[in-house]
């Protein structure tokens, strides 16, 4: 394991909002750890068409990224097949099961995130939303 946590699309997005949730989000990626091309790729997606985001306000916060985060996790062939075995085993969404499964790979203790079932265990890895009182 190497402790250091996993961080979804969602703590990307809400760090670069006004949003309340912005100060929490903030701290978690100044703490560093581990994302995936996949979030980053879903952040670009979701702060252009979404939060209505520029371009330049986009490539500033991908710079962002790479100075407090670990370099992302390609998706490779065997994080799908991960993926399709979380997904047919144990009930995630397919896109979800692309998230636990790099977070599982990259070693990560706990995956923060807003959109999976807070508490929950996948072997070593705990899924804990970070915005819970």
């Amino acid at each position: 394991m190497n402790g250091k946590p996993f961080f979804d699309t969602n703590i990307l997005i809400y760090a670069f909002s006004d949003d309340p949730r912005a100060n929490k989000a903030e701290m978690l990626l100044r703490s560093g750890g581990v994302i995936s091309v996949q979030v980053l790729n879903e952040f670009v997606n979701v702060s252009r068409y979404k939060t209505k985001r520029t371009w330049p306000e986009i490539e500033q916060a991908l710079q962002q990224f790479q100075t407090l985060l670990d370099p992302p996790l390609p998706l490779t062939a065997a994080f799908n097949a991960k993926a399709i075995a979380l997904a047919r085993n144990d009930g995630f969404a397919f896109y979800d099961g692309l998230i636990v499964a790099a977070a599982m790979q990259a070693g990560c203790e706990i995956l923060y995130t807003e959109n999976m079932q807070h508490g929950r265990r996948v072997g070593d890895l705990l899924i804990s939303n970070p915005f819970l009182a």
